[in-house]
């Protein structure tokens, strides 16, 4: 392992990592889900969650992600989806309340999706890209692009008043996918050190 520990060899296993962390928008279920087909769901794409009715239920009552569609047993959407995906990638950074914080930044009101400054689902789009390029890039690209960042205010054609909301959320949103890319590096390099 020790002759093999070097810049090349970490972005091999970086690049080997990104094929199986990200889940594209598309590759969400395009059906609404029982409860439990959410749960079987999360607990195959992130295996060491532990996902449990009770969990996702606690994270709605808190109002942490959106409450499903009233009246429909299959009252889990893509965006329940793609607010515990995200969650899933905050929960070891961030404490309950900062998730909510984070939240807010850019969909306000859990429940209300009428005040949402952008969209569910660009803002899974943008945390996605995020992720694979931390993956890909860490080790030659700063914590945070500018540029890049500019871009991606620039295309969401905000409010001039929602711009400073938008940019913080993108900001923290960069470093979460940057802190589960290292995280998940460090978990690979440690685990492939032991079983030699």
């Amino acid at each position: 392992m020790a002759d093999k520990m070097d810049d090349n060899y970490i972005k091999e296993l970086a690049e080997e990592i990104s094929k199986d962390s990200t889940i594209s928008y598309d590759d969400l279920p395009k059906y609404d889900l029982f409860l439990s087909q959410v749960i079987d769901f999360l607990n195959d794409k992130f295996v060491d969650d532990k996902y449990t009715n009770n969990i996702v239920q606690n994270y709605i009552k808190s109002e942490v992600i959106s409450k499903p569609e009233d009246g429909k047993k299959r009252g889990y959407t893509k965006i329940h989806l793609v607010q515990l995906v995200l969650l899933s990638f905050m929960r070891p950074v961030l404490t309950t309340e900062e998730i909510k914080k984070v939240f807010r930044l850019a969909f306000n009101d859990i429940n209300d999706r009428s005040d949402d400054i952008i969209a569910w689902e660009t803002a899974y789009k943008i945390f996605v890209e995020t992720q694979s390029n931390s993956f890909k890039e860490y080790l030659n690209t700063p914590a945070l692009d500018e540029d890049k960042l500019t871009e991606v205010i620039k295309e969401l054609d905000l409010d001039e008043k929602d711009e400073n909301s938008i940019r913080t959320f993108v900001v923290v949103m960069t470093l979460i996918a940057q802190a589960s890319a290292i995280k998940k590096l460090v978990q690979k390099i440690v685990n492939e050190y032991h079983s030699e």
